[in-house]
């Protein structure tokens, strides 16, 4: 008897499971942040807008933009289209709540403008960054965007002009010849070499001379032929 009636109970939760609806599954979602930053290269004391937009589709819960830069920025304002900003010179993170995307709506939006603080080394690189997290991204992680440059300069060549060795080094200094002793050791050669000149050119003429003085008397000592 009673195991008729454990046969029937059974038939009957499994008639109940198979006329039950299954879960809806979860559609995947594509959301691609993009990055775009104006102008590109901002030098210190600049202006600059760095623009966020979300791209994609499906749907987005509790989702938090955050934005990171390696300059400070004086003056941030942060806005974001929907959503709520809290900025700091060099960090900026914004919640747009859930996002369905794809929709007739425009793409979700964050602005974000400052300018360059001035002192910035040269040959420093900025970079920013964007990452964009969600409910959704626990599992595959958050998705990122990121641009960067080169302030122009080099900070190596800034620190060797500011403080060149060769110029302050007492030690460099001493090794380096005066100028009045390199210009005596041409002077005293020039001075030797013109009087060698000159004794070979005495020499030259007193012979010469010798040669002059000579030459009557041995003439005088042949016969006419005449």
């Amino acid at each position: 008897m009673w195991g008729s009636v454990a046969a029937s109970v059974a038939g009957m939760m499994g008639a109940m499971a198979a006329a039950a609806p299954a879960p809806p599954v979860a559609a995947a979602v594509d959301a691609t942040p993009v990055l775009t930053s104006t102008p590109f290269g901002a030098l210190p004391e600049q202006a600059v807008t760095h623009t966020v937009t979300i791209s994609g589709r499906g749907t987005l819960t509790a989702t938090r933009i955050t934005f990171t830069t390696t300059a400070d920025l004086d003056g941030v304002i942060a806005q974001a289209e929907p959503g709520r900003c809290a900025a700091s010179p060099r960090i900026v993170v914004c919640d747009l709540g859930d996002l369905l995307l794809g929709a007739a709506t425009a793409a979700p939006r964050v602005t974000i403008t400052g300018r360059i603080r001035p002192g910035v080394p040269p040959g420093t690189v900025i970079r920013n960054r964007v990452s964009v997290t969600s409910v959704e991204s626990t599992a595959t992680g958050p998705r990122v965007a990121s641009n960067a440059y080169l302030l122009p300069g080099s900070m190596a060549t800034a620190t060797a002009t500011a403080a060149d060795p060769a110029l302050e080094s007492p030690a460099v200094a001493s090794e380096v010849r005066p100028p009045g002793r390199s210009l005596r050791v041409p002077a005293v050669a020039a001075a030797v070499v013109g009087a060698i000149a000159a004794v070979l050119l005495t020499r030259r003429r007193l012979r010469r001379r010798h040669d002059l003085l000579l030459r009557p008397a041995v003439t005088n000592r042949h016969r006419d032929p005449m």
